[in-house]
């Protein structure tokens, strides 16, 4: 598959924080690819490093972080043209060369909105900084693209919420902020870090609804961080399972729902609650609880709450083993397969 159909391509991703003169390792040889135009939801119980993977991708991770991989590629579409852009090699996380690619080609919405926006700033104004910054716009033709924006995002009465402060708004509107001041420069790239926590079940279908228009419509490519599976099958055409800083099992849609190998994503899906629990049936958890980063062993990280471990299980690394075409899995189980790692 040539880089023409990859948007982003991403092998082998480490990233650790140093803190009290120990560093503790949190995403560990991640690797997965984007296809353009496509949507790909990252899943998993909290801690298991799906904010901390996207956010070395972005380079977000601050000064205590040690972001390092063979290759993070992002290939941006310009003219009909693809550039090359590896991330990798960017020295400064916020230098110019990573700022000119974070807006106007790649971009990430934030889990809270209220965080993400300044509290004494106009909505308007925080939306438009981006046009000004990166295409040097007026402020008078920004503040129209930004009127434009606030209409496609169903914004009600925009001419006098740009002028709002962030308090002013709905948690809903809030996100829809955020969601605009990700999409001011069109880029190619959204990265979505649980979009719809804190929000009613009508506004979550009203923000999963305006992200797949974005990707149908626009051809926009699309990664969504969540826990919730409901909205997995409404959005992925791809999804990565994540545990504790690994990627345990990557395919399709299908593959995951289907066709689920990995006993991790066993579990997630047979822990989704359901409507119409017959009386006495309790809703299934996970046994145990996810270790400690800085503790783990060697071998398989979730051993010690899977039903079907060996002593094997605890040794040396786990490899990914193709059990279908694209559909890898991390588990002894399928050592029958060819090795991917």
């Amino acid at each position: 598959m040539d880089n023409r159909e990859i948007i982003l391509d991403v092998k082998k991703l480490n990233t650790s924080f140093v803190s009290d003169r120990k560093e503790v390792r949190i995403v560990k040889d991640v690797s997965f690819q984007l296809k353009r135009g496509t949507a790909l939801a990252v899943v998993g119980e909290s801690g298991c490093g799906k904010s901390v993977t996207m956010n070395s991708i972005m380079r977000f991770t601050g000064p205590n972080a040690r972001v390092s991989a063979e290759n993070i590629q992002y290939n941006a579409l310009k003219d009909g043209k693809i550039i090359e852009h590896h991330l990798e090699n960017i020295k400064k996380p916020n230098g110019p060369e990573m700022r000119a690619l974070r807006g106007p080609d790649m971009s990430m919405v934030f889990q809270d909105p209220m965080s993400s926006l300044n509290p004494v700033y106009k909505v308007g104004d925080q939306v438009a900084e981006g046009l000004i910054q990166h295409t040097g716009m007026s402020k008078k033709e920004a503040k129209e693209k930004v009127l434009t924006m606030f209409r496609k995002l169903g914004i009600p009465d925009p001419e006098e919420r740009i002028n709002c402060y962030p308090h002013e708004f709905s948690g809903g509107m809030k996100q829809r902020v955020v969601i605009a001041i990700a999409m001011i420069c069109n880029p190619e790239l959204i990265i979505c870090d649980e979009p719809t926590t804190a929000l009613d079940v009508t506004i979550q279908a009203q923000i999963m609804e305006l992200l797949k228009g974005l990707q149908i419509n626009e051809g926009k490519s699309i990664i969504l961080i969540t826990h919730n599976m409901g909205l997995v099958a409404e959005m992925a055409d791809e999804v990565c399972v994540m545990y504790m800083g690994r990627v345990v099992e990557f395919g399709t849609l299908e593959d995951i729902f289907d066709h689920t190998a990995h006993p991790y994503t066993q579990a997630l899906l047979r822990s989704v609650p359901v409507l119409g629990l017959a009386d006495g049936q309790k809703l299934e958890t996970i046994p145990g609880a996810t270790p400690n980063p800085a503790d783990l062993k060697e071998g398989c990280e979730f051993a010690d709450r899977c039903p079907y471990a060996q002593e094997s299980c605890r040794k040396g690394k786990i490899p990914a083993f193709e059990i279908a075409p694209g559909h890898r899995v991390r588990c002894l189980r399928y050592d029958t397969f060819p090795e991917v790692d």
